[in-house]
C-alpha cells in the first residue's frame, strides 16, 4: 500500500470516529491553551511626564517672586473689573473709571487704617508688658515642672536604692552630674532691625508692583481676551472654546473673591460683637484684625487666637477669660470657614472638599502664606480649564465634586 493510500485510509478511520463522539463532551483543560496577553506600558512617556511636573514644580517655586505679585494682581483685576465696566457704561472713560476705582480703593485702605491707629497704638505700646507676663508665666511653669522633675528623680533613686538593699548587694556610688553648657548665639538688635527694614521694604516694593499691574490690567480691558483668542487659531470652535474658558475663569473669580469678602466681612462683625460683650479692649481693632487674617486659610485664625488671647490674659490676668476670648476667635472662624465658605464654595465651582484641602497643602508647602492665599484660586482656574479641554475632562472629574 502506498502512504497516499495509507494516509487515506487513516483518515477514514479517524473521521468516523470523531463524529462518534458527543458535542457536549468534557474537555480537559490541561489541553486548553490560552494566549497570552500583555498589558502595554508606555514607560518612557510615564517617566517624561514625572520629569516635566518636577520641572513645573521647581520652575514655580523658583519664580516665587514673579508669579505671586502676577497672580496677586489678575485676581484683584478681575475683582474690579465689574465696577470700572460699570463706570464706562455710563459714559466714564475708561481710563478715568479705572483712576477713579484704584484711588477708591487705595483710599478706603487708608483710611480704614488711619481710623484704627489709635488702637493699633494701643495694642503695640502693650507688647512689652505682654512679653513680660508671658516670659513670667513660662518661667513660674518651666520652674514647677523642673520641680516635678526632680520629685520623680528623687523617687526613682529611693526605689533603685530600696531594691539594692533588697537584694543585698552594696549601693550604687553616686555618679556627679555633668553639665553641658550650650553656647547660644548672641542677639544683636542692629542686624534685627536690618532685616526687618529691608523685608519691610520688600513688601512694599512688592505691593507697589501689584498696583501697577492692576491698573495696567484694568485699563487694558478686553484686550488680552481678544488677543488670546486670535490666538487659537481660524476654527470658530476654538475660539468659542476660548471665549467660554475665559467667561468662566472671570465668573469664578469674581463670585470667590465676593465670597472671601462676605465671610471676612462676617467674621469681623461676629468677632467685634463677642469682644465687645467679653469686655476686651480695642475690640474694634482685634475684629479689623481677624477678618483680615481670615484671608489665609487655618493659618489666620490660630494667629488671631493666640494674639487674642495674649491681649485677654494681660488686660483680666485670668488665664479662663483668655481661654474665653481664644476660644471665641477661634469658634468664629471655624463656623465661618467650614460652614459658610465651604457652602459657597461648592456654589460657586462645585469643587471637591478634598481637592481643596489638597491645594492648600501643595501651594502653603510651595509659596507659604501667600500660596494658601491663592490656592483656591489657581485651582478653579484649573477646573474651569480641564471641564472644557477634552484631554483634561479626567482632571475636571477628579477636582468636581
Amino acid at each position: 500500500m502506498t502512504p497516499a493510500a495509507a494516509k487515506a485510509s487513516s483518515a477514514g478511520t479517524t473521521e468516523p470516529a470523531r463524529a462518534m463522539e458527543p458535542v457536549g463532551a468534557p474537555v480537559d483543560a490541561s489541553l486548553v491553551t490560552i494566549p497570552a496577553s500583555r498589558i502595554s506600558v508606555d514607560a518612557r512617556g510615564a517617566a517624561l511626564g514625572i520629569l516635566a511636573a518636577l520641572a513645573l514644580i521647581f520652575a514655580l517655586s523658583w519664580g516665587e517672586k514673579f508669579m505671586v505679585p502676577l497672580l496677586l494682581g489678575i485676581v484683584i483685576a478681575y475683582t474690579l473689573n465689574p465696577l470700572v465696566v460699570w463706570l464706562e457704561a455710563i459714559k466714564i472713560p475708561r481710563v478715568v473709571g479705572t483712576v477713579i476705582v484704584m484711588a477708591s480703593v487705595i483710599s478706603a485702605l487708608v483710611l480704614g487704617a488711619y481710623s484704627l491707629r489709635g488702637e493699633m497704638q494701643a495694642i503695640i505700646e502693650q507688647l512689652p508688658e505682654a512679653a513680660g507676663k508671658v516670659s513670667t508665666a513660662i518661667e513660674r511653669a518651666r520652674i514647677g515642672q523642673l520641680g516635678n522633675m526632680q520629685k520623680i528623680q528623687k523617687a526613682a533613686t529611693e526605689v533603685e536604692k530600696a531594691t539594692t538593699q533588697a537584694a543585698g548587694g552594696p549601693a550604687p556610688p553616686r555618679q556627679p552630674a555633668t553639665h553641658v553648657i550650650v553656647d547660644q548665639p548672641t542677639f544683636k538688635l542692629g542686624n534685627f532691625l536690618w532685616e526687618g527694614s529691608m523685608g519691610a521694604l520688600g513688601a512694599m516694593g512688592q505691593a507697589a508692583v501689584v498696583i501697577f499691574l492692576v491698573f495696567f490690567l484694568l485699563l487694558g480691558g478686553d484686550q488680552f481676551k481678544r488677543k488670546l483668542v486670535r490666538l487659537t487659531g481660524p476654527s470658530l470652535s476654538n475660539k468659542k472654546i476660548t471665549v467660554h474658558i475665559l467667561d468662566d475663569i472671570n465668573g469664578s473669580i469674581q463670585k470667590y473673591m465676593f465670597m472671601l469678602l462676605t465671610t471676612n466681612l462676617l467674621v469681623a462683625l461676629l468677632t467685634w460683637i463677642a469682644f465687645r460683650w467679653i469686655g476686651l479692649e480695642n475690640a474694634g481693632a482685634w475684629a479689623v484684625a481677624a477678618g483680615l487674617l481670615h484671608i489665609v486659610p487655618y493659618l489666620g485664625p490660630g494667629v488671631t487666637a493666640a494674639a487674642t488671647g495674649m491681649a485677654a490674659f494681660m488686660q483680666f490676668e485670668s488665664l479662663s477669660t483668655a481661654l474665653l476670648v481664644a476660644g471665641a476667635s477661634m469658634v468664629i472662624a471655624t463656623v465661618v470657614g467650614t460652614v459658610v465658605a465651604t457652602w459657597m464654595i461648592g456654589r460657586i465651582a462645585g469643587m471637591n472638599s478634598a481637592a481643596i484641602f489638597i491645594s492648600l497643602l501643595f501651594w502653603g508647602w510651595l509659596w507659604g502664606i501667600w500660596g494658601m492665599l491663592l490656592s483656591i484660586p489657581i485651582i478653579v482656574i484649573v477646573k474651569v480649564v480641564s471641564q472644557h479641554v477634552e484631554q483634561l475632562q479626567p482632571l475636571a472629574e477628579l477636582l468636581g465634586d
